[in-house]
């Protein structure tokens, strides 16, 4: 029989790491994966479903109200894994690319750019912390790669836990810590009382291995 296993999540290149990890882990000749990068109205949705096995997502202490009450809507449970501040990854070459820290007011004159949600979703949904600050200046997009790509055509910015925008696409862009109290909280969705265990159990554990080595404390 073929192996199946599916993950959903926001757009981290962290969690395609661990995925990629889990297939090679898993062997065999036949196997059906499936990855799947979406909104997170849409990644509550699939795990809720049983098209995918687990989620990936993260709360701040500012959303987590909202999502907690979403899950257990859903019969699923957020469980963090790693905490981290909120970083702006900016291009290179931008001019507060030098700083050592930056707040959402030196950002005003440059585009934000950041990832589309669902139609009649609240800020609470979106990936990016501090996504309900007034901005004057907005770009949305629904794929890592355009987002990477818009961000240094345009010169502009987004809010990162460090390394939403990549590990290996995202090398044009750098971080810098935003300041703010806000706290970011990432780690997985599943099934209330479910007991990790075969794939979904090394998925989490290649997960956990990741946001050790790569998230900015």
């Amino acid at each position: 029989m073929a192996t199946k296993f599916a993950v959903s999540g926001q757009h981290y290149l962290f969690s395609v790491q661990a995925f990629a990890h889990t297939i090679f882990a898993g062997g065999g000749t036949e196997y059906a994966y499936a990855f799947r990068n979406g909104t997170t109205r849409s990644v509550i949705e699939d795990v809720y479903s049983g098209r995918s096995n687990l989620g990936v997502i993260f709360e701040t202490t500012q959303n987590a109200a909202t999502i907690e009450k979403a899950l257990d809507e859903a019969g699923l449970e957020f469980n963090p894994i790693i905490s981290s501040k909120p970083y702006v990854a900016l291009p290179a070459s931008h001019p507060l690319s030098n700083a050592s820290s930056l707040s959402i007011e030196d950002l005003s004159d440059y585009p934000y750019v950041y990832f589309e949600q669902e139609a009649g979703d609240s800020a609470d949904f979106y990936e990016e912390a501090l996504s309900s600050v007034p901005r004057d200046r907005r770009v949305a997009t629904t794929d890592r790669a355009s987002l990477t790509e818009l961000i240094s055509a345009l010169n502009g910015y987004t809010v990162t836990s460090g390394i939403l925008v990549g590990i290996t696409d995202g090398s044009s862009l750098q971080t810098v810590p935003l300041q703010t109290d806000v706290t970011l909280k990432l780690g997985y969705i599943a099934r209330k009382d479910e007991h990790l265990e075969g794939l979904a159990e090394v998925f989490v554990k290649s997960l956990t291995k990741n946001l050790s080595r790569y998230v900015q404390l």
